[in-house]
């Protein structure tokens, strides 16, 4: 009996993980018994987004040549496995739900758009590289292959998503990622840091789309040999009211990004110690330690 008093129900530990103000860490930062309560609900990682649904205008567009789980094509960066996992608000996994991500390269830019770089004459309006679409399987994740995302100007490191439940129901938000990690990388690992001279204006604190998804929006990030694992729940009331505020707005999802250069200088102190999770010495996964 003490046990059924104890453990929350499935909802309340959704919703509790969602607010939970240790999520914006990012890095193992969940107890182990948060950890073993997401685990016995059969969720990937306590890091949960709770998103509400917007609905389209429709068609249920798919390019066929983009479903797939290999986004990177030839953009160089640090290796990253990216997990979504679709869950309902008792942590029922969906399957069977589309979910698209994309993202900027190392050097800012994304695929599509006909004016990219610091002096806008990058044209990548036919590719298609950190772009792709795959379906839920049974336990309601996604996979992805793809690197850890750069940056631009007037927003701090993210990756989009949607997750389509049907033709008309979509929910759009965004995936962010520790600040430390993210300067760590920026400042010491090309090709990150191959544009020097320019300065990083924007970060988690003072980006507003971050503010607005809330803590429960940042990736768990663990370090394996070969890449980064980034993952996150992606909790859905498929019967909330759609609030069309579209996360993605105002950003790449609706036009170009921004052009910037890259930062220069050693990292702030402080930023890349083992405390916020960060490989301090040569290694990053991927690479060896003569690259």
């Amino acid at each position: 009996m003490s046990d059924f008093i104890e453990r929350p129900s499935r909802r309340a530990l959704l919703t509790g993980l969602a607010v939970s103000p240790i999520a914006v860490a990012g890095i193992g930062s969940f107890s182990g018994t948060a950890r073993a309560q997401a685990q016995s609900a059969g969720l990937i990682t306590p890091n949960v987004c709770m998103v509400m649904p917007e609905v389209t205008e429709g068609p249920y567009y798919l390019d066929e040549q983009l479903v797939r789980a290999e986004i990177t094509e030839d953009r160089e960066g640090v290796p990253m496995r990216l997990r979504l996992q679709v869950v309902t608000a008792d942590c029922t996994p969906v399957e069977g739900a589309r979910v698209d991500v994309w993202h900027c390269d190392a050097l800012g830019n994304y695929s599509g758009y006909a004016t990219q770089g610091s002096d806008g004459t990058n044209d990548t309006s036919d590719q298609t590289f950190l772009r792709g679409t795959q379906m839920t399987a049974a336990d309601g994740v996604a996979e992805f292959r793809t690197i850890y995302p750069g940056w631009y100007r007037g927003r701090t490191t993210h990756v989009h998503y949607k997750v389509f439940l049907d033709e008309r129901t979509v929910l759009t938000s965004q995936i962010f990622f520790p600040d430390a990690l993210s300067e760590y990388l920026f400042q010491s690992v090309a090709p990150y840091n191959d544009r020097a001279g320019a300065e990083r204006d924007t970060m988690n604190t003072n980006d507003g789309i971050a503010k607005q998804a809330g803590e429960g929006a940042y990736a768990a990030i663990r370090e394996q040999y070969a890449y980064y694992d980034a993952a996150l729940v992606v909790g859905i009331d498929p019967e909330a009211t759609s609030s069309e505020s579209g996360m993605g707005a105002g950003g790449p999802a609706g036009g170009p990004p921004p052009s910037g250069e890259r930062p220069d200088g050693p990292p702030p102190e402080g930023m890349g110690g083992p405390q916020e999770g960060v490989a301090a010495e040569v290694f990053i996964p991927g690479r060896t330690a003569t690259e």
